[in-house]
């Protein structure tokens, strides 16, 4: 089974309670997220393995580590997921960044790929797919589904605020994707919104409601 890692950091928890509260900004929701998911990134990339490396200083040569050749990639699911790019892309700027695009089906209630477009060697990267909001979690069951589709095998998925009925859905899919969220909610309400949550992340990004 996966693991759920609930971050309870002071600095992520305080940018967190302002990006709940209705009268927060487009233009200030839009920078916490990043914010917040620059913050994430630390914890998530925890597990990246370090080699020892000379580095020749000014006064001598220092024994130092960096990151041992890990090929990472970035996964937004859109439209929401967008808003946390720019965070993880400022922590690590060589990281490449695919785009997946998902729309629910009204009939089947099934999520539809409507775009996926990865980096040509996505197969040999490790993937964090990123969402502010796991809510059902149908659409991150479905985007680690079309990732592995296409030769992905080690993949993270990182959420701002979670509900666990989406935990629950994302385990049972794929209990071998470790979860990372700021927090995790009480459950869904009757229009699958996260109780108390923060409401439609995508509209208090862009500004379209």
């Amino acid at each position: 089974m996966s693991n759920v890692h609930v971050f309870d950091h002071p600095l992520i928890q305080h940018k967190l309670s302002i990006l709940r509260d209705k009268n927060t900004s487009v233009k200030e929701f839009r920078e916490l997220i990043s914010e917040i998911a620059m913050l994430m990134c630390f914890e998530a990339t925890r597990d990246l393995p370090l080699k020892e490396v000379e580095v020749e200083t000014p006064v001598a040569v220092a024994k130092c580590r960096t990151i041992a050749g890990k090929k990472l990639a970035v996964v937004p699911i859109l439209r929401a997921g967008l808003g946390m790019v720019d965070g993880m892309v400022t922590m690590m700027p060589n990281v490449k960044v695919g785009h997946v695009g998902l729309f629910r089906d009204p009939d089947t209630l099934e999520p539809v790929k409507y775009y996926f477009k990865m980096p040509p060697d996505i197969s040999e990267r490790d993937v964090i797919i990123v969402d502010p909001m796991l809510a059902t979690g149908g659409s991150a069951v479905a985007a680690v589904q079309f990732l592995k589709e296409v030769g992905v095998k080690h993949i993270k998925l990182m959420c701002i605020i979670g509900a666990p009925e989406g935990v629950k859905a994302m385990q049972e899919a794929h209990p071998d994707v470790d979860i990372y969220v700021a927090a995790l909610d009480d459950h869904l309400n009757e229009h699958g919104y996260i109780v108390p949550g923060l409401g439609d992340a995508g509209d208090r990004i862009f500004g379209t409601k």
